[in-house]
């Protein structure tokens, strides 16, 4: 038998995976991540690793990795892997470059609705037999302000289905200019404490840097509407959670919905500080990921890395 070219340490769609497989041998392992000390000893002779968002592709593990040309990222964030060690050893990194950008405007959107529609929040009130109907009216969508914090392929995404459903859309974000044509799809916030005064509905769009960790903490949450509501799908680190949390059993927000955490897997530790929030919705990193946006990114990526592999 062959030995495989390709390491794949997450979950990947099948067909991409079967294709690759049947070009250059691939080694299926969605469950490395997981057990990351297993991964190095797999890599001499693997030319192509891809992964997910956990996989830790560090300087170290490179050193492991003699024959490796390129990394494929089953998504976008590059976080987890060491560019600069990837660059200073000639190996390529492939990102998934907007094949899950809908999956997260819609997950943007949806929660915010749902936060903002307290109904989805009553199921055990009707379960008990009670019959909350007054209390749990909530807010339309419709006529609030998005503030998008970061204004890249996503957010731009998210501000163009957020106009269709009747939001006025402002954001904050100076790396793009002024005069950038994508400004006609969102007011233009100066700052941040702009953004987060005029908001409705926050939503983060940011990469974790040093820059960005708490860019969201206990002063700016202070700053925004007692009724707004906070959307993370961005990076974990980028709220300061515990001071979120505070201002949600405090009434001082309205509700959030966290898709990423500074812990990740989001341990039983880390997540008591949100138990018995009423307002909040926690997912597991699913934003971006959905069956449709999974096919996606998998055959983005396999043709990526199928070409390098092809070419070198």
């Amino acid at each position: 038998m062959t030995k495989p070219q390709i390491l794949i340490t997450e979950f990947m769609d099948e067909p991409a995976v079967a294709r690759l497989d049947a070009a250059f041998g691939a080694l299926y392992r969605p469950d490395l991540a997981d057990r990351q000390e297993e991964i190095a000893p797999l890599l001499p002779g693997i030319r192509a690793l891809i992964v997910r968002n956990r996989t830790r592709v560090t300087a170290a593990l490179l050193d492991a990795a003699p024959d490796l040309v390129c990394v494929g990222r089953l998504g976008v964030g590059l976080d987890n892997i060491d560019l600069e060690a990837c660059a200073a050893r000639g190996i390529d990194v492939y990102p998934a470059t907007g094949a899950n950008d809908l999956s997260v405007a819609e997950y943007v959107l949806g929660t915010a609705m749902a936060l903002l529609r307290t109904a989805y929040a009553v199921n055990e009130a009707m379960l008990a037999g009670a019959w909350p109907r007054q209390s749990s009216a909530g807010r339309e969508l419709a006529g609030k302000t998005l503030g998008l914090v970061g204004f890249g392929s996503i957010a731009r995404l998210t501000a163009e289905k957020a106009r269709a459903l009747g939001m006025t859309v402002i954001a904050h974000d100076p790396f793009v200019p002024a005069d950038d044509p994508a400004w006609a799809r969102a007011g233009r916030a100066e700052t941040l404490g702009a953004l987060l005064e005029a908001a409705d509905v926050v939503s983060l769009h940011v990469p974790l840097t040093e820059a960005t960790r708490h860019l969201i903490g206990a002063q700016e949450i202070a700053a925004m509407k007692p009724r707004a509501v906070l959307v993370n799908a961005a990076r974990g680190g980028v709220v300061d959670e515990a001071a979120l949390a505070e201002a949600l059993a405090e009434g001082r927000l309205a509700g959030a919905a966290l898709d990423v955490f500074e812990t990740e897997p989001l341990t039983a530790e880390a997540a008591a500080k949100f138990r018995g929030l009423p307002n909040i919705i926690l997912t597991p990193h699913i934003a971006g990921v959905t069956e449709e946006s999974n096919a996606r990114v998998s055959a983005l990526i396999a043709e990526r890395v199928a070409a390098r592999l092809a070419g070198a």
